[in-house]
């Protein structure tokens, strides 16, 4: 191998990096949700918990669905619902 094969080699790399950067910013330019209203304005996000949709504290329901739990995981060993 020659100095100039390592050389365009180094500057095919650095080329495919730098494009492969420069794509993932525009893309996250363009494929990103616009921004709502609130999150344009400077009010501080909620810090407590949000609350149940129903006041009730969460509980497995008919066929082993989920009551009043508002986030995607699920914790483990709730009661059933009453």
């Amino acid at each position: 191998m020659k100095l100039s094969d390592l050389a365009k080699g180094c500057s095919v790399f650095l080329g495919v990096i730098v494009a492969g950067y420069a794509s993932t910013i525009y893309l996250d330019q363009r494929l990103a949700a616009p921004k709502t209203e609130s999150e344009t304005t400077n009010t501080p996000a909620p810090t407590g918990s949000p609350a149940p949709a129903d006041g009730g504290s969460p509980c497995i329901g008919e066929g082993g669905s989920w009551k009043n739990w508002p986030w995607p995981n699920v914790p483990m060993g709730s009661p059933k619902c009453k």
